[in-house]
C-alpha cells in the first residue's frame, strides 16, 4: 500500500535567515526564518507580491536563495538544485498532459524514478484509489472535471512519496463549490497521511480552512505566525486584522491599564479587555462584524445605512460619529429597516486592542 510508504517519512523545513533578490533591485524575500513541522500543514498566506510563491518555490529548488540556509529535515537542501530535492508540487494549472490517460498522468514521475512499470502502475492506482478516483485510471483529462483534474495531479505528486508536499494556489481555478470539496479532500489527505504540506494561497477562507498554522506575509517578510484561530482572534496589528477575515477597525481611548488589562472607551461605551502591553491614550481596536451585539444594552449609537438579505444571515452598513461599521447577524425573519437608530456593543471577548505595526 503506498499509504504505510508515506506515513512516517514527512520532514520538517526551516528557513534560517533566508532572502531572495531579483538583480539589485527586487527582494522578493527580505531574511525570513520559518520552521515548518513535520507532518503540519502551514499555509503562506499573503497579497499579490508579498513573497509566499517565490518562498515556496525555494523550498522545491525551483528559485535559490540570495542568502541564508533552507534545510529539509537535517539536510541542508539551500544550494541543491530541485531534482535532488525530495519534494512534489501541485500547481494551479494542473499540468496534466492531455494526450495521456489518468493513469499514465500520474505514473509519469514514477517511470523516471527507476521503478518497474509494474510497480509504477500499482502504486499509480494506490494513489488514484487514495485521492477518490478509483476507476478513472483510462480516462483523459479532458473528460475530467476540474476538480478531477485537480485530484490527479495531487495523487501525481503523492505516488512519489516526497519528504514534502507543496501546493501553489491549487484551488484557484475551481469554483466556489469545487473548491470547498477539493481542500477538504486535500486536508483529509494530509492527515490521514501525516504529510507535511506548504500551502500557498491569498484566500483568507481557504487558509483557515485547512491550515494547522498560516504565515502572513507582507511586503516580502512574514507579519504574523500562528493557528487560524490566533491569527483571527488575536491579529498582531492592522494588516493583519483586515487581511485575515473581515475586522472592524475602530478608534477608541485606553482610560486606564491595570494588572494587563485595559479600560477602554468609546463616546459613553467603557470595555475592558486585554492591553497588549499598551498604555493609556488613544488607540485602535478590532472587532470582528459577527461579534458587534446590535441593540445591545450597553454601547454607542449607530445608524443603518444598508440592509443586506444573503439567504444565511443579514448583513448591516452601520454609521456611528466616530466612522462606518459593517455587521452581520442570523435574524434574516426581523430584519432592521434602514434608518432605524441602534446601540452596538460587544460580545464577551470580541475586541482586541491593535499595537502598532
Amino acid at each position: 500500500m503506498i499509504e504505510s510508504r508515506i506515513v512516517g517519512k514527512a520532514a520538517p523545513v526551516r528557513f534560517e535567515n533566508v532572502s531572495k533578490r531579483f538583480g539589485r533591485d527586487v527582494l522578493a524575500v527580505d531574511n525570513i526564518n520559518l520552521n515548518v513541522e513535520a507532518g503540519k500543514l502551514v499555509t503562506l498566506l499573503g497579497p499579490s507580491g508579498c513573497g509566499k510563491t517565490t518562498t515556496l518555490r525555494m523550498i522545491a529548488g525551483l528559485e535559490m536563495a540570495s542568502k541564508g540556509t533552507i534545510l529539509i529535515g537535517d539536510r541542508d537542501v539551500t544550494t541543491l538544485p530541485a531534482t535532488d530535492r525530495d519534494v512534489s508540487m501541485v500547481f494551479q494549472s494542473y499540468a496534466l498532459f492531455p494526450h495521456m490517460s489518468v493513469l499514465e498522468n500520474v505514473s509519469y514521475g514514477l517511470t523516471f524514478s527507476g521503478f518497474s512499470k509494474i510497480e509504477a502502475r500499482e502504486r499509480a492506482l494506490a494513489g488514484l484509489d487514495l485521492v477518490g478516483l478509483k476507476g478513472f485510471d483510462a480516462r483523459l483529462p479532458s473528460e475530467l472535471s476540474g476538480g478531477q483534474q485537480q485530484r490527479v495531479a495531487v495523487a501525481r505528486a503523492l505516488v512519489l512519496e516526497p519528504q514534502v508536499l507543496l501546493f501553489d494556489e491549487p484551488l484557484s481555478n475551481l469554483d466556489a463549490k469545487l473548491r470547498r470539496q477539493v481542500r477538504e479532500d486535500i486536508r483529509a489527505i494530509q492527515k490521514d497521511l501525516g504529510l507535511t504540506v506548504v500551502y500557498v494561497t491569498h484566500d483568507q477562507e481557504e487558509a483557515l480552512a485547512v491550515s494547522d498554522e498560516i504565515v502572513v506575509m507582507r511586503n516580502a517578510s512574514i507579519a504574523q505566525i500562528g493557528s487560524p484561530r490566533a491569527l483571527y482572534e488575536e491579529p498582531v496589528d492592522q494588516f493583519v486584522a483586515d487581511f485575515i477575515g473581515e475586522a472592524n477597525i475602530l478608534p477608541c481611548t485606553i482610560e486606564n491599564v491595570e494588572n494587563g488589562n485595559a479600560t477602554i472607551s468609546i463616546e459613553d461605551y467603557s470595555y475592558v479587555l486585554p492591553a497588549r502591553g499598551l498604555a493609556s491614550g488613544p488607540a485602535k481596536l478590532a472587532v470582528r462584524p459577527s461579534r458587534l451585539v446590535i441593540g445591545s444594552e450597553l454601547g454607542f449609537k449607530a445608524q443603518v445605512e444598508k440592509a443586506t438579505y444573503v439567504g444565511v444571515r443579514m448583513e448591516y452598513s452601520l454609521k456611528a460619529n466616530f466612522g462606518a461599521m459593517f455587521a452581520v447577524q442570523d435574524d434574516v425573519d426581523s430584519p432592521l429597516e434602514v434608518g432605524t437608530e441602534i446601540v452596538v456593543g460587544f460580545h464577551a471577548k470580541s475586541a482586541v486592542l491593535l499595537p502598532e505595526a
